[in-house]
């Protein structure tokens, strides 16, 4: 890639186009994925995801020749911290989402990835002091009654939602504090995590509890894991530099919409009353909040 590719461009590209529309539609699959892998513990899956992706991020690295990035974070103790933060989170996050398809619960981790965008703008006004325009009130305010038709119906909180918001809108937060590109950060917390990863897996060797091995189906399967963990994350890495801020906030959805038809289609999860009830709210929301977001980089770009 040219370094004029390389750069932040405030206009679309088909390559960018190509390259998140990769990543969502990968996104808007795994649940398929995942659901192969249900049989085997969340904590395991986990653990694999980290392992077997490393080799393909360490081989981007090493091929575009931006090691030395990484070598500077790992001197630079601020940096590090930083990144610990963000890799127990984002291992957080996958922990709920796997163990979510494996349970039949789909749909939250449905709704949880479409209430992220909101619970960022929300963040931003709690913790950076941004102010919040009408549109985006309106769009909260929605969300969360979203959020309360499903606690009242269930008589909890859909917490799987909520953690996977959580968890995702601070690693976003936290990820914006790291001042290291997208593939070498996403590197340094796979790096982090491989020892507790390896010590997980070895301890469930020795004790014969771990699926490595334990079949020719499950072995391919865990491997495969590396793939597609860390595909779609460079994939949109790449493709958020070549496309306009108001473009990856629309395409944003498609994962979750397309994680939405598979639970209702394919894993024939209930859609209830509460559920008719909140997704449209949801929907509502993303349209207000998007439409305010359009509207806005418009009147900055005049």
């Amino acid at each position: 890639m040219s370094n004029s590719a390389a750069q932040p461009t405030n206009q679309d590209t088909p390559q960018g186009l190509a390259y998140a529309m990769g990543a969502y539609v990968i996104w808007g699959f795994l649940p398929l994925y995942m659901k192969a892998v249900a049989h085997i513990p969340a904590i395991e899956v986990v653990a694999n995801r980290v392992i077997w992706a490393m080799p393909i991020a360490a081989a981007l690295l090493i091929y575009r020749k931006r090691t030395a990035d990484l070598v500077t974070a790992l001197k630079t103790p601020r940096m590090l911290l930083m990144a610990c933060v963000t890799a127990v989170l984002i291992s957080i996050n996958w922990g709920i989402y796997v163990w979510s398809i494996a349970v039949d619960r789909a749909l939250d981790a449905a709704l949880g990835y479409y209430i992220n965008p909101l619970f960022s703008i929300a963040l931003g006004a709690l913790l950076l002091g941004e102010r919040l325009n009408k549109a985006q009130l309106v769009a909260i305010a929605l969300a969360a009654a979203a959020v309360g038709v499903l606690w009242y119906d269930a008589g909890s909180l859909p917490w799987p939602a909520v953690g996977l918001t959580v968890s995702w809108g601070f690693y976003a937060f936290f990820k914006k504090s790291l001042p290291i590109g997208p593939n070498q950060g996403f590197l340094l917390e796979v790096l982090i995590l491989m020892p507790f990863g390896i010590a997980y897996v070895t301890y469930l060797a020795a004790t014969g509890q771990g699926h490595l091995g334990a079949s020719g189906m499950d072995t391919l399967l865990i491997l495969g894991l590396g793939v597609v963990t860390a595909v779609p994350l460079i994939l949109y890495a790449n493709g958020a530099k070549l496309l306009r801020l108001s473009t990856i906030g629309i395409l944003q959805y498609i994962a979750p919409t397309m994680i939405f038809l598979v639970a209702v289609l394919v894993f024939d999860e209930p859609f209830g009353q509460a559920r008719m009830i909140a997704f449209p709210l949801i929907w509502a929301a993303l349209v207000i909040y998007s439409a305010s977001m359009i509207k806005g980089l418009r009147r900055s770009r005049q």
